[in-house]
């Protein structure tokens, strides 16, 4: 499912956002080589202060999965600022209804989890090209232009939606090469990545809809760390020592994944660790200490 979040919505989605910077700086920091910079795990540059347009898609919790950026190519923009190179010397296109689209990602690791297969990501990069092309279509943009890397080039083409044409040359960029590409958003370009992937629901999802997920998830996580920290607490406060089936090692470790978290989800994963420990009973007097306090 896809959201957009803009100037008009973003003081409702700054945590939507933040996981999205995180995707980021994963994809281009971390996986690509990209030359970006990355401050606290999250990729943020000066364009993303012009009030860009974000598609982002989402899995079946909220997680984001995919994102892209939307930006207008009158003003300051990728192409015209930072990959000028890829123009050969030749001035960057400016058109009020041309707009930049930057920052494609997928995040194939989330998506392949728990046994999901490659076919995960191609719905998820289908739904993210059928999103992001209707709701330029829808705000009176004609054409895109995008920095996009070979990968992407023949994702595009492998799904029926190939550029109609080229600006500039290829470059290389970090570890891949970067290349500037111009795709139409027309009905029938749509239809042809619709037809591709078998998509025929509409992939937008209410605001209304997504901010309640969000909510949802974060009162989960909180609950969760709010039980396994009462559990860390209550075995910490045992006066005899700790069996030696869980040593003291595993408590310090157990301890600096939770104090060490930056997020409030990368503090819930750790706290569900700790949760795990007593559920599969590793110690079954610890287990029982636990489940009677």
């Amino acid at each position: 499912m896809i959201i957009v979040v803009d100037a008009l919505n973003k003081d409702r989605f700054g945590d939507l956002l933040d996981e999205m910077f995180q995707l980021r700086a994963r994809v281009f920091g971390d996986r690509l080589g990209w030359e970006v910079e990355i401050i606290n795990g999250r990729e943020i540059d000066q364009f993303d202060r012009l009030d860009p347009a974000y598609v982002i898609g989402l899995d079946d919790d909220g997680h984001v999965v995919s994102c892209v950026r939307a930006l207008q190519t009158t003003g300051p923009h990728m192409l015209s600022d930072v990959f000028q190179v890829l123009l050969d010397g030749e001035p960057p296109l400016r058109s009020a209804t041309l707009w930049e689209s930057t920052r494609f990602c997928v995040d194939t690791e989330r998506l392949c989890r728990d046994g999901n297969t490659m076919k995960a990501v191609s719905m998820a990069t289908c739904e993210l090209m059928i999103g992001s092309l209707e709701y330029a279509r829808r705000s009176g943009i004609s054409d895109i232009i995008t920095v996009i890397d070979p990968v992407v080039n023949r994702v595009l083409k492998r799904s029926d939606n190939a550029p109609y044409d080229y600006v500039g040359s290829t470059k290389q960029m970090g570890k891949v090469p970067a290349m500037a590409a111009l795709l139409d958003c027309t009905e029938e370009r749509i239809n042809r990545v619709r037809a591709f992937a078998g998509i025929t629901h509409d992939v937008f999802v209410a605001d209304d809809v997504v901010r309640d997920m969000l909510d949802a998830r974060h009162a989960r996580s909180v609950a969760e760390a709010q039980s396994a920290t009462e559990w860390l607490a209550t075995v910490c406060e045992l006066e005899r020592p700790m069996p030696a089936v869980l040593p003291e090692d595993i408590q310090s470790y157990c301890r600096a994944q939770i104090e060490n978290a930056q997020t409030a989800e990368e503090r819930a994963a750790a706290l569900r660790l700790v949760d795990e420990l007593v559920r599969q009973r590793i110690h079954p007097a610890v287990h029982q200490l636990v489940s009677q306090s």
